[in-house]
């Protein structure tokens, strides 16, 4: 797999305090550039923008994967293994709840994958992933 450049995603919170707590602290995301509108976060080495909306936030539907309903839309990291279990621990200590509990998915066949999901304090769903072998990623 070749070296893979960040990427970039803006996305809406409701409480820029509680998206510097929940990221900064819980996630432990380091704090770039900000304003009273927006915050920058460094996000394993891609940038996330938490902006600040007052839009309501519509329920996003689901979608069956592996038994689970997965959280349409949503984003995250794919992290060294070691990586995830430190998080999915971390996430655990601050009484983060799972939408869908850290678990592997796909066992014993091409994909095969840690996974967890769970939302920040604006309701916007996170996944983050593990794989063994990191040439699984793109795996049929």
């Amino acid at each position: 797999m070749s070296n893979l450049t960040p990427f970039h995603i803006a996305f809406p919170v409701d409480d820029l305090d509680a998206a510097r707590r929940f990221y900064g602290g819980v996630l432990g995301c380091g704090e770039g550039r900000s304003s009273d509108r927006w915050i920058d976060f460094d996000l394993f080495g891609h940038q996330i923008v938490a902006h600040l909306s007052e839009q309501p936030r519509a329920n996003a539907p689901g979608n069956a994967v592996d038994g689970h309903d997965v959280p349409v839309p949503h984003f995250g990291v794919v992290l060294p293994t070691s990586q995830w279990n430190a998080l999915a621990e971390r996430l655990k200590a601050a009484g983060v709840p799972f939408m869908i509990e850290p678990y592997t998915r796909f066992a014993g066949e091409p994909g095969e994958q840690s996974t967890m999901f769970f939302l920040d304090p604006a309701g916007n769903a996170l996944e983050f992933k593990a794989f063994a072998d990191m040439g699984q990623l793109f795996a049929r």
